[in-house]
């Protein structure tokens, strides 16, 4: 069951921060609830989910302008046709830049090469031909070529344009820091300037784990691409999204009411500090949603009571005014004596996100289970994930686009399950950190 919506459209709909002027926006905020009612007698848990989206912009010539490095790995593994596919990308993805645009382009091996420092877009047969003299050789200093890559981002950062790096590699960083804390601890550099980073592993040699980590901390996005021909549609749909973005800066900040103890968050990375949840993300894309889900226990009360349970604030930056606005809502139960008033009440949608962000931990579970040799308890984990998506895909009134991401997790829990000790797992591998973190970021 929706609880109440804030829109920012105007006067009185939202309230801003202070001493910001009222503007339009078009940023909506909904808080749900798994259970609005829970029964009497006893503590309960309920999720609490907060969205935030932000509607299409509506004439793609007002997009603010983007700052973009293409961090390009060029170690001997690249040679052939996929470095022929990367060059390609690029220069694919270079041809939809406007003349305001910032574009840089670095190639690492061993060592780091600036071919195009930061620019505008306007300098296009410059650009070009630093992205075509790319060749492959060496070894792989990922670390340092996206630091490189942050270097140049970092020559006209401005809050009011889009700042991304985008690496694309296919090996693992054995020239430099190569642990995923120490790019961990990067992506958290970039994510402080308002800087994201998309990883692109290529093929089966690169270390997934270091690419996710440095996607998650700076609230980016992560690809596995098993085949080279297909760099040239994810360079584009990176390229979109980043003209796309409607919102940065975004906070999230939940207060939970007297008596009420949060647990944990499921979606984003937060902090939980006594009764106060945080959680930040890079940017809001339009016509994407991007979500939190808190778990909380709720203390037992009386029937026909009323429980305040959280005060929720969404802070953020519109890019389209480059003002700040914030959006507030608060989120109540009720209590009653009936467990059947309470089942009817189940808000199916926010229990369909909460079992599929779940069952993407369990999956990631699995994985350590098998890194370590303990393959059938992997296998039980996973089979454990598919009865329960089945069983939450099954229930009445379960919306037909929730049910059919759960069926298909638990398809893609199934191959993971029978991928575990055939000479498949390598790319099932990637596969399942993949997906497990386009669950956890809402693209799955």
């Amino acid at each position: 069951m929706k609880m109440k919506t804030g829109l920012l459209m105007g006067v009185g709909t939202a309230i801003l921060l202070a001493a910001v002027p009222v503007r339009a926006s078009k940023v909506t905020m909904t808080v749900d609830l798994t259970n609005p009612l829970v029964e009497s007698g006893a503590k309960r848990t309920v999720v609490l989910k907060v969205a935030l989206q932000a509607a299409e912009r509506e004439q793609a010539s007002k997009r603010p302008p983007v700052n973009m490095a293409l961090v390009i790995d060029k170690s001997g593994s690249m040679q052939g046709e996929r470095i022929q596919q990367a060059r390609e990308a690029a220069l694919a993805a270079v041809d939809r830049l406007r003349d305001d645009d910032i574009i840089s382009v670095v190639a690492f091996d061993d060592n780091v090469t600036v071919l195009v420092p930061a620019t505008k877009a306007s300098s296009r047969a410059e650009i070009r031909r630093g992205i075509e003299q790319i060749q492959a050789g060496g070894s792989t200093a990922l670390f340092a070529g996206t630091s490189k890559g942050a270097a140049e981002v970092r020559k006209f950062l401005e809050r009011e344009q889009v700042n991304r790096v985008i690496l694309l590699s296919d090996g693992q960083a054995n020239v430099g820091p190569s642990s995923p804390g120490a790019l961990g601890e990067l992506g958290g550099s970039l994510m402080k300037d308002g800087i994201s980073a998309t990883t692109i592993g290529l093929g089966l040699g690169y270390n997934e784990d270091l690419m996710v980590r440095l996607a998650r901390e700076s609230d980016g996005n992560h690809s596995f691409v098993e085949n080279a021909n297909d760099l040239v549609s994810i360079f584009d749909r990176e390229f979109g999204e980043a003209m796309s973005v409607i919102a940065q800066d975004v906070q999230i900040r939940i207060d939970c009411g007297a008596g009420v103890r949060p647990l944990r968050t499921l979606g984003r990375p937060s902090e939980i500090s006594g009764q106060t949840v945080i959680t930040q993300l890079n940017q809001l894309y339009g016509g994407q949603e991007r979500y939190l889900l808190l778990e909380v226990e709720v203390p037992a009360n009386e029937p026909d009571t009323t429980v305040e349970l959280a005060s929720v604030t969404a802070t953020f930056r519109d890019l389209g005014t480059n003002e700040q606005n914030a959006l507030k809502e608060q989120a109540q139960v009720q209590v009653t004596a009936s467990r059947e008033a309470v089942e009817a009440k189940e808000d199916k949608k926010v229990v369909s996100d909460f079992v599929l962000l779940e069952a993407a931990v369990v999956n990631q579970q699995a994985v350590q289970l098998r890194d370590e040799g303990r393959v059938e308890e992997a296998r039980e984990l996973l089979k454990g994930n598919i009865q329960r998506l089945d069983e939450v895909a099954q229930k009445e009134d379960m919306p037909a686009e929730a049910k059919q991401q759960l069926k298909r997790f638990s398809a893609d829990n199934q191959a993971d399950s029978e991928s575990l000790e055939n000479s498949s797992w390598k790319g099932r591998r990637k596969s399942m950190r993949d997906v497990q973190y386009k669950i956890e970021t809402q693209k799955y």
